[in-house]
This record gives structure tokens, sequence and C-alpha cells, in this order.
């Protein structure tokens, strides 16, 4: 199980960046001054890069932690922490 951990937490350090490059490079290929839907405009793109950074940098953190080995041993009892 320690072994998964660690293999889904380099998962997790690729898909982090990997999420952002496609969010900005979809925001590059989508946003178009003559465009009338909403996927044209660039403020809708912010937002959404502006929501999903935080959480892919989180994907980033947990995911350096696994892979460093820090979730192989999880307390069992409060009195552990």
């Amino acid at each position: 199980m320690n072994a998964f951990k660690r293999y889904f937490g380099l998962l997790l350090l690729i898909i982090g960046p990997l999420f952002i490059y496609e969010l900005v490079a979809g925001a590059i290929a989508n946003i178009d001054t003559a465009g009338k839907k909403d996927i044209n405009n660039p403020v809708i793109w912010i937002i959404i890069i502006t929501i999903f950074t935080p959480i892919a940098i989180g994907l980033v953190i947990f995911g350096w932690y696994a892979f460093r080995g820090e979730y192989d041993r999880l307390p069992q009892k409060s009195k552990e922490l």
C-alpha cells in the first residue's frame, strides 16, 4: 500500500502542472474577440484559471508529501498526533 501511495504521489506531481498547462492552452485556443459564445470571453477563462490554480498547487503539494513517504505511517489514535 505504501508503494501505491508513492506512485499516486508521483502521478499527482505530474497531473498538477499538466492541468494548469491544459487550462492555459485551452484559454489561448478559445479566446476570440469576435466570438459570440461564453467560451470566447476572456473573463470566464481568467475566473476558471484563478479558481483551479490553487487546486492544482494543492495536488502537487499532496503528491510531493505522498512521494516522500509522509503518509506511510498514519496515526491510529489521537494520542499519536
